[in-house]
């Protein structure tokens, strides 16, 4: 079942050039994992440095298979050097799980 992940953080001010450097790094290595459909990064207007990243996967298992890759945790702990707090995830799988 598709699933959308929702990936917010915090950044501190005067290091713009590192961090769009490490999402880079974790978008390229994202790219090459099994059930990784997209991935699409959002800035606050009102604050350049809250971004939203919102990732498409094949499933549920697919995100978390990559949630718990190595390199994945490699690359977030680099970034959380340049992040006020820590980083925020909320995954929603397509449909509903109602019953009528």
């Amino acid at each position: 079942m598709l699933a959308k992940v929702l990936i917010q953080r915090q950044f501190k001010t005067g290091h713009t050039p590192e961090i769009v450097a490490l999402l880079n790094d974790l978008r390229s290595a994202a790219m090459g994992q099994p059930g990784y459909i997209s991935g699409l990064t959002l800035m606050a207007p009102e604050n350049p440095n809250k971004m939203l990243v919102i990732g498409t996967w094949q499933s549920l298992e697919d995100w978390n298979q990559w949630k718990a890759n190595g390199e994945r945790i490699r690359l977030e702990s680099m970034l959380e050097i340049y992040q006020n707090g820590s980083t925020q995830y909320e995954a929603y799988v397509v449909g509903t799980g109602f019953s009528q």
